[in-house]
């Protein structure tokens, strides 16, 4: 052009879009013409930009669009923003209407590439001397000089995202796995079948998943049938553990077809709340149109973020207020879209929304179809606003994952804001594992114990039986935490068994009321059932100790029956021994499960009746020493190893002696919590705190045993205590 470098540095300089309302490029037109116009309504922002273009502003037509390779540097498989400079120019008249300026332009001008530092709308204004990159812009598109790449990729903002070369700029290195599952995902937007079996049958065999059920319009409850692309990935976005997440990525990712590898930390990425991870109603409740209405904004959000097409911008906000009408949207839209494009969308959750106030001082309007949320325009001001200053040198926060991330750890000195209505998660639940119980201190190989957890997953009812001692109750609560994912006491339900407990106590039977009459009341047993069938998504355990002390047939009646794994549909429902209503029928919901224990050394007791065998699986608990119970004892408790040593051969001395006495047998051996101290407890003197077991715990139980022989007692309790500083107590 004919403009000198001064002339052009002393004026504003536009870059205006030239397809725009699904008409294609009107580049050649304009050029043609002398012209560029806009069609847009006359409330439209590009129209009053419009009218204060003034003639001898400099102008280039922008053709904008994102890539991911043919780049001239290394993307690491990220898309980036291109600006292709295609055509640029002197404005000689502006006509005042806010749609069309004359213009002289320069027809000899060859497209150039430009990357990073983009625009999305129609009509961008860029003044000189506002900061370094406006003028690299400007130098670029009007004066012919090169992009210098390098000096943007040093830029925090793209840096992160464009080369990642040290552990810091590493933190969302899991971006490019999002974007990739969800590109991977939007295929399956017409094979939704195939997705949701897939899903399905992943459910089936993922410890932290459950299988999706829906409750329909007819009153029945079967599986989902139908899925948003957002609840997809909800399904390992929630509070379960870091191992938990991974394994669901990795199985859904195989389903979809993605190559990115499953990330191995999840820091700073928002989750739901396990109670409310749909991002839509049961169908007994949601419009027929709710599921695809969430495809399509997730299919224009990511258009939108792909594009810098003004036309993508209005379709993804009209279909962004459109989901806001979705019930059990709410603020978990923003969730998604930061999921399926972290470096292009804001996510709102309740520790973001603190942060813009209280740190960044950033106000979210909330003019969105439902009170108290934000509508599309709301959160693209808040949108384009950060964008704009992720780009000075000393703003708190580059990126949306960098602002994702410091929300996340941000501790404000004034009180948190009251909770949102249900919709945001709460502080994420205690996770825990087969690990965890590890940890806790258990001796059984983690090879078991997974097993014994599929045992439980699959057949959804279990007993876990052994001699004294051998940890039943402590395991059968700890696999209850594992089962669910989390440490959460309101899903999992502890009752005791015992000779006097019936049916009326355990399920259903009448009971006083408060005026003298009878009335029915439900037990334990209904309660959870109850609280199981109103959420469906999510696990609960009833724990029975001590399950063979009680009649178990006679305590369960139908409910043995009902307990069966291919029983438990509303199909198989059964009328209880006392119904509140002449309709009323009842089934045992797929997400209960039950864990049972079982002393197997008490003599009171009968043999366990068939019909609970059959509907259980049995766990067998042996006593557990060896290297792995001396290691724990002695750093949890300070218990020097050759005491140690010396305490585990004695035990397993007395084991075999039980084992071979014909009058008991292996089910009477002693456990190995019998020689575990409770959990930290420092034991100053180990060897005293043995010879006090043995005495008040293992003695008298011994003298059971042997009650018709004292002498064999007494000599047991003896080989117990040989060589241990002290004397056994005169009897």
């Amino acid at each position: 052009m004919n403009s000198t470098s001064e002339e052009t540095s002393a004026r504003p300089c536009w870059f205006v879009g030239a397809s725009y309302s699904s008409t294609g490029d009107q580049t050649e037109r304009f050029l043609t013409e002398g012209i560029w116009e806009n069609r847009f309504d006359n409330d439209h922002p590009a129209v009053a930009m419009t009218k204060t273009i003034q003639p001898g502003d400099p102008i280039a037509i922008k053709s904008a669009y994102v890539r991911k390779h043919d780049l001239p540097f290394d993307s690491r498989n990220q898309f980036v923003s291109v600006m292709a400079i295609k055509a640029i120019g002197t404005v000689l008249e502006n006509i005042g209407d806010g749609h069309t300026v004359k213009v002289k332009w320069n027809k000899e001008v060859t497209p150039r590439e430009w990357y990073f530092f983009t625009n999305r709308g129609t009509v961008w204004k860029v003044s000189p001397g506002s900061d370094w990159y406006s003028d690299a812009l400007i130098g670029f598109a009007f004066e012919n000089k090169p992009q210098d790449i390098d000096r943007f990729l040093k830029v925090p903002y793209w840096r992160e995202r464009y080369r990642g070369d040290t552990l810091n700029d590493q933190r969302f290195a899991w971006t490019r796995f999002y974007e990739a599952f969800a590109d991977k995902l939007l295929t399956y937007r017409n094979k939704r079948l195939e997705l949701i079996n897939g899903i399905q049958e992943i459910a089936a065999r993922e410890y932290a998943m459950l299988v999706l059920r829906d409750q329909f319009r007819d009153g029945t409850i079967g599986p989902l049938k139908d899925i948003c692309p957002f609840t997809t990935i909800g399904l390992f976005n929630k509070g379960i553990t870091n191992s938990n997440r991974r394994s669901i990525a990795s199985e859904l990712a195989e389903l979809l077809g993605v190559s990115e590898s499953v990330p191995d930390s999840f820091d700073g990425i928002p989750v739901l709340n396990n109670q409310n991870s749909w991002f839509f109603s049961y169908e007994k409740n949601r419009r027929p149109e709710d599921i695809e209405i969430l495809w399509n904004v997730y299919s224009r959000a990511i258009a939108f973020a792909d594009s810098d097409d003004s036309d993508a911008r209005s379709d993804f906000v009209s279909a962004y207020d459109d989901a806001s009408e979705v019930s059990h949207v709410g603020w978990k839209l923003t969730f998604g879209l930061y999921w399926i494009r972290p470096w292009d969308f804001p996510v709102l959750d309740t520790n973001t929304r603190r942060y813009l106030d209280k740190k960044l001082n950033i106000e979210i309007g909330l003019n969105g179809p439902k009170r108290g949320y934000c509508s599309a325009n709301d959160y693209l001001t808040v949108h384009d606003t950060l964008e704009k200053r992720f780009l000075e040198d000393t703003y708190p926060v580059r990126s949306f994952p960098e602002l994702a991330r410091e929300a996340w750890l941000y501790k404000p000195g004034d009180p948190d804001p009251p909770p949102d209505s249900g919709l945001d998660p709460p502080p994420p639940p205690v996770p825990y594992s087969l690990d965890d119980i590890v940890k806790d201190g258990c001796f059984i190989a983690r090879g078991k114990l997974e097993s014994i957890l599929n045992r439980l997953r699959t057949k959804k009812n279990l007993i876990l039986q052994g001699p004294p001692g051998t940890g039943k109750t402590w395991l059968a609560r700890k696999l209850a935490y594992a089962l669910i994912s989390e440490r959460d006491e309101s899903k999992v339900r502890s009752v005791q068994f015992h000779p006097n407990l019936s049916y009326e106590d355990f399920v259903r039977g009448w009971r006083p009321a408060g005026d003298g009459k009878l009335t029915l009341v439900d037990g334990p047993f209904i309660a959870i059932r109850d609280e199981a069938e109103k959420d469906p998504t999510t696990r609960y355990v009833l724990v029975i100790e001590e399950i063979n002390r009680g009649n178990p047939a006679q305590i369960f009646g139908e409910m043995l029956t009902l307990l069966e794994t291919d029983k438990r549909t509303p199909d198989e429902a059964l009328e209880l021994v006392y119904s509140k209503t002449p309709d009323e029928r009842f089934f045992v919901p797929n997400n209960l499960f039950v864990i049972g224990t079982m002393n197997i050394a008490d003599r009171s007791l009968a043999l366990v009746d068939l019909a609970l065998r059959r509907r259980f699986a049995f766990i067998d608990l042996e006593p557990t020493l060896g290297k792995t119970w001396r290691d724990w004892v002695h750093s949890k408790n300070g218990i020097d190893n050759e005491t140690l040593t010396e305490i585990e051969h004695r035990i397993d001395d007395l084991n075999r002696t039980i084992s071979n006495d014909s009058s008991l047998g292996s089910q009477f051996r002693l456990g190995h919590s019998y020689v575990t101290p409770p959990f930290e407890q420092p034991i100053k003197d180990g060897r005293k705190w043995y010879r006090e077991v043995v005495e008040t715990e293992i003695g008298p139980l011994l003298d059971e045993y042997w009650f018709e022989d004292f002498a064999k007692s007494r000599n047991a309790k003896q080989k117990l205590l040989d060589g241990f500083s002290g004397e056994w107590p005169s009897s």
